[in-house]
């Protein structure tokens, strides 16, 4: 019990009691820890230092001299962020709060390969943090989303069926020979869902996104944190094998997957064997937005197919909002997952389920990828770490 209380008396527990507002005031800080005040006075010391903390204006006073709060800085420091799909990217520099500073997006096909991609993305960010007037001595570090499965422990993408030449390759270390800050890496549909949950449904539990674009993953998020499975494969649902799908091939390989025949891409190689023309998940979108009559009747086929998977991840997690994001969340894609959600599941696991869209747009996997460099940089453990470096 000894070892449990130290560690969590710790001046990176103090910050993130502060950061997480649990804790705003020195008496707040003092009553969680049980620190004396002159210990805690010590503590908090080295965050002011740093500039991590800041004491800002004071509460309401119950007698005497009003306490003084205190606040995680969210300004003295910023975090780059990109997102990358199949052929497209937008990146970020955002303070840590989310808030953005600048940004860019534009064209940046996967294919090109890791090279290519992020010697872009890594002159994308310098010109982003020049418009910004930051540099990158203020950068505490750097989050990219990507269209695959990423081993988050490593960042590194494995076997992943619409990104070749990136399995195993070092994003992180590509990266930081021109930025020397922490790098993290995570699936798309992952940094969607913690960024979605965190905005619109900070107190659902259980979260499922679904992204539909030129592929589908869904991402799943349980008590505030992402939930990957073992090795990062956890939501990787468009390569779940569906019935009546013949013999649909999918770039994964196998044939009769989900992707190969209710994704973006597999409704833009149906428009086009019509006569629309129409290269990926964003051509499809805009025949959407456009009121396409094919495009509509394919995206709500699509969307049945979709919910025919869904109905048994609904079932298996129970969660309270089933969220579909990505090109093809549109109103008649979500009316073919809804329609077939409801008739195939027990009325129990849909009875306080909310199906929605998603609210962050684009935004999204920035402010996923945001929050988990934050968590991660300023975490308990990472504070104390480089405080003890200083010493």
């Amino acid at each position: 019990m000894g070892q449990i209380r130290a560690d969590l008396t710790t001046s990176g527990y103090l910050l993130e009691l502060v950061r997480t507002g649990r804790g705003r005031t020195r008496a707040e800080l003092q009553e969680l820890t049980g620190l004396s005040r002159s210990t805690l006075g010590q503590r908090l010391d080295g965050l002011l230092r740093n500039g991590w903390l800041v004491e800002a204006g004071s509460t309401a006073s119950t007698g005497g001299r009003p306490p003084v709060v205190l606040r995680f800085d969210e300004r003295h420091a910023c975090v780059l962020t990109a997102d990358l799909d199949t052929r497209h990217a937008r990146a970020a520099l955002m303070d840590l709060a989310g808030g953005v500073l600048a940004e860019q997006s534009g064209d940046l096909v996967i294919a090109d390969g890791p090279g290519v991609v992020l010697d872009t993305l890594a002159d994308w960010f310098d010109g982003l943090l020049a418009a910004a007037g930051r540099s990158v001595a203020e950068l505490a570090g750097i989050g990219v989303s990507v269209p695959g499965p990423v081993e988050f422990d490593t960042g590194l993408v494995i076997r992943p069926p619409i990104m070749p030449g990136w399995d195993e390759y070092p994003i992180r270390e590509h990266l930081r020979q021109r930025f020397d800050v922490p790098v993290l890496v995570d699936n798309d549909a992952n940094a969607m869902a913690l960024g979605e949950q965190a905005a619109g449904y900070p107190d659902c539990p259980a979260f499922v996104l679904v992204k539909v674009s030129t592929g589908i993953g869904s991402g799943v998020v349980i008590d505030g944190q992402v939930f990957r499975g073992i090795d990062g494969g956890a939501g990787d649902i468009g390569h779940i094998r569906v019935r009546d799908a013949g013999d649909a091939k999918c770039q994964c390989g196998s044939i009769g997957c989900l992707a190969a025949v209710a994704s973006g891409g597999a409704v833009a190689a149906a428009l086009t064997e019509l006569g629309v023309t129409a290269r990926s998940g964003a051509d499809v979108r805009a025949l959407l937005q456009a009121g396409q009559p094919d495009a509509l009747r394919l995206a709500r086929e699509a969307g049945r197919r979709v919910g025919e998977v869904l109905a048994t991840v609904v079932s298996v997690l129970n969660p309270g909002v089933l969220m579909i994001a990505g090109d093809l969340a549109h109103t008649d894609f979500v009316a073919g997952v809804h329609e077939v959600l409801y008739q195939v599941t027990l009325p129990r696991a849909t009875r306080h389920l909310t199906v929605a869209t998603g609210q962050l747009a684009d935004h999204a996997a920035l402010d996923g990828m945001s929050r988990l460099v934050v968590n991660e940089v300023f975490s308990s453990t990472a504070v104390d770490a480089r405080l003890s470096l200083q010493e």
